[in-house]
């Protein structure tokens, strides 16, 4: 039977447990920007996917934004929402306690399912939030079958 020999650190595992302890603490108390990056970095633009009977939906949250803002394409199976948050005050302040907007361009893409009337999807904004619905084609909404008796 060979026997490896392996060269034993003390100190190894202790750093390891700083570092886990660091991260424990980070992670419980220190918010990070970059964990959530926001619309304007480009970063991250949060959807709501669901389906009701007829439609699926597509919302996502773009506060503040006008629909010129904000364009919507479809390509294949992919749709595609790009905008832009523009910043139009310019402010020249130092004393500025915190300033968490952010603005600049973003761009998201969602797989969509099959089955969809892409040709009669609508979008539309509403306190905030934009909304695309796509129609059901007939031949994919679910339909009931009743049991006669015989």
């Amino acid at each position: 039977m060979a026997r490896s020999v392996v060269r034993w650190e003390p100190f190894r595992d202790l750093v390891s447990l700083r570092d886990a302890m660091d991260r424990l603490f980070e992670d419980s108390f220190v918010p990070h920007a970059e964990r959530w990056p926001s619309v304007a970095d480009g970063g991250f633009l949060p959807v709501d996917v669901y389906e009701t009977e007829d439609t699926v939906v597509v919302e996502a949250p773009v506060p503040g934004l006008k629909p010129e803002d904000v364009d919507i394409s479809i390509a294949g199976d992919t749709l595609t929402i790009r905008g832009e948050s523009k910043f139009e005050e310019k402010v020249e302040r130092e004393n500025y306690i915190r300033q968490e907007r952010r603005y600049g361009s973003f761009c998201r893409a969602v797989a969509l399912p099959e089955g969809l009337d892409r040709n009669q999807a609508e979008a539309g904004f509403e306190n905030g939030v934009l909304k695309v619905t796509f129609p059901k084609l007939e031949e994919v909404k679910p339909k009931s079958i009743k049991v006669k008796v015989k």
